[in-house]
């Protein structure tokens, strides 16, 4: 989610001054006082008038990751630097303007060529001296660092849980549940219904007329949902289900999660991708038959509206 930007112009211009643009981020709505934007915005009035700066807008991006620019209002102010709305660019710490050493450095050099530099209110970093702007790749190199470390913790506990046949995360597959030691146990319930699915759409195949005919008999999916085409195709492109257990880089056979027997999965896998290969290999329906096949679809639903209407 992200604000709008918000414009806030000193009583009292002074020619002389650097003109401010303030940039906050949170990753979640949920930060933390010290986090928070309206904080961060705070400090940030504060540093600008201890330095006789004037602020001119504010952009302020609520729950969006700093893993990349794509952030609709950091978009907007970098658009605004290149046509020179401002002279400075201010964010509370470097980790709320980019956590990419890529992206940070990249758009320094790009800021430098419209003359914009870059302050942090924390780490002191100014790059509108050639001593900031080494300080500023100094820093930048640490959070990539830094970054880089935490990626390599996740990765090696993801490996270890692996190592265990342990499910990573507290969702696990239709067809199980979690025990308290991480591994996964067989729902019986669950399991029965993987089997009248694979069966189903071997009769069917279609997923769309599997998933009719579950929801039909109201039957949910694991999160209490309706069946989709979608859902059910997860479901018999699922391995797992065969006793192929692969998390992070670890793909082994565990014998206990198995619910249905190869056979069975090969056969429903044969029938999918052959109606995938069908489907690639027909022709492109004419404009003209899929104008026909509108029109038809919209008189049909003009009756309908006159019959409810009667």
């Amino acid at each position: 989610m992200s604000t709008e930007i918000s414009p806030r112009v000193t009583d009292e211009e002074d020619s002389e001054a650097s003109t401010v643009a303030i940039y906050a981020r949170t990753s979640s709505k949920s930060q933390q006082f010290g986090y928070s934007l309206d904080e961060q915005v705070r400090q940030c009035v504060e540093h600008s008038e201890l330095r006789g700066w004037t602020v001119q807008f504010i952009y302020r991006d609520e729950a969006e990751s700093g893993k990349d620019t794509d952030r609709p209002m950091f978009q907007k102010m970098m658009s605004g630097a290149k046509q020179r709305w401002f002279d400075v660019i201010m964010f509370w710490k470097l980790d709320r303007f980019s956590r990419s050493l890529m992206h940070a450095v990249q758009l320094e050099a790009d800021l430098r060529e419209s003359d914009v530099g870059l302050f942090s209110v924390t780490e002191q970093i100014d790059t509108t001296s050639a001593a900031g702007r080494f300080n500023f790749r100094n820093i930048a190199s640490a959070a990539e660092f830094e970054r880089d470390m935490i990626q390599q913790r996740t990765q090696m506990g993801l490996q270890a849980l692996a190592m265990d046949h342990k499910w990573p995360n507290d969702r696990p597959p239709l067809g199980y549940t979690k025990l308290p030691d991480g591994r996964l146990s067989i729902d019986s319930e669950e399991a029965d219904l993987i089997q009248e699915i694979f069966r189903s759409y071997l009769g069917e195949r279609s997923m769309p007329a599997v998933a009719g005919a579950l929801n039909d008999r109201e039957v949910p999916t694991k999160a209490g949902n309706q069946w989709c085409p979608r859902a059910v195709g997860d479901v018999l492109r699922n391995e797992l289900y065969t006793g192929q257990y692969s998390v992070g880089d670890l793909t082994e056979y565990v014998d206990e999660y198995r619910i249905i027997p190869d056979e069975l999965f090969e056969e429903v896998t044969d029938i999918r991708l052959r109606f995938q290969t069908e489907s690639m290999a027909r022709e492109k329906m004419q404009p003209s038959r899929k104008q026909r096949i509108i029109d038809g679809v919209i008189e049909r639903y003009s009756e309908f509206l006159k019959e409810e209407s009667r």
